[in-house]
C-alpha cells in the first residue's frame, strides 16, 4: 500500500511539473468544482459570489443576464418563484483542454455538460449542452466573467418530444377522422335507405 501511495504521489508530482502553470489550472478546476456544486444544488448565493459584478451570463433557453441581480431573477424565474418551470437540474461541467491563458489574470475555457432536468410538469430529459466561460483574476481570486450556454437545435431531447408529440397528435387526429367518416357514413346510408 505504501509503494502504490509512493507512485501515485510521485505521477502526481510528475504531472504537476509537467504542465504549464499547474497552481492556476488547480485554482480553475477548483471554481468549477465550486459552480458545478452550487448549481446542482441550487446554491445562487455560491454562484453570485464567485462572478464578476458585470458577468454576462447567455443561458441555455437564450435568456442573457448582466450583473448578479439579474442572474439572482433569473435563477427565481426559472427554479423558485411563482410559475416557475424547472423542478431540480444535475449537471456534470467537462473541460475540453485547458483553460486558455491570456497574461496572468484572463483565461477562456470551454468544454461540454451532461444536464438532467425534472420540470414542474413532470417532464424529466437529458441534454448534452456545449458551454464557454471566460475568467479574470480580481484581489487574487478567479471569477467568471461572461458564461455562454448552448444546446445543438437541430438534435435534443426537447424537439424529440415536439416531434414526438405532433406524430402522436396527427394520428389520433387520423383516426378521429376515420372513425368520423365511417360513423357519418353509416349515417348517410341508413338515411338513403330508410
Amino acid at each position: 500500500m505504501k509503494k502504490f501511495l509512493f507512485l501515485f504521489l510521485a505521477a502526481s508530482a510528475s504531472f504537476a511539473a509537467e504542465e504549464p502553470n499547474h497552481e492556476v489550472h488547480q485554482a480553475l478546476r477548483q471554481l468549477k468544482t465550486v459552480m458545478s456544486k452550487a448549481l446542482n444544488e441550487g446554491d445562487v448565493d455560491t454562484i453570485v459570489a464567485n462572478v464578476t459584478p458585470d458577468i454576462v451570463f447567455t443561458t441555455m433557453n437564450s435568456d442573457v443576464c448582466r450583473g448578479k441581480d439579474q442572474i439572482r431573477a433569473y435563477f427565481d424565474k426559472m427554479m423558485r418563484g411563482p410559475g416557475h418551470i424547472v423542478k431540480k437540474v444535475n449537471t456534470s461541467f467537462d473541460a475540453d483542454a485547458l483553460t486558455i491563458l491570456y497574461g496572468d489574470d484572463t483565461g477562456v475555457a470551454y468544454g461540454s455538460s451532461k444536464d438532467h432536468y425534472e420540470l414542474t410538469d413532470g417532464s424529466k430529459f437529458d441534454i448534452n449542452g456545449r458551454w464557454s466561460c471566460t475568467l479574470v483574476l480580481q484581489n487574487n481570486r478567479w471569477l467568471i466573467a461572461n458564461f455562454h450556454y448552448s444546446t445543438n437545435v437541430f438534435n435534443n431531447p426537447i424537439d424529440r418530444q415536439i416531434k414526438h408529440f405532433l406524430m402522436a397528435a396527427g394520428l389520433a387526429a387520423t383516426i378521429a377522422s376515420l372513425i368520423i367518416g365511417l360513423l357519418l357514413g353509416m349515417f348517410i346510408r341508413r338515411k338513403r335507405t330508410a
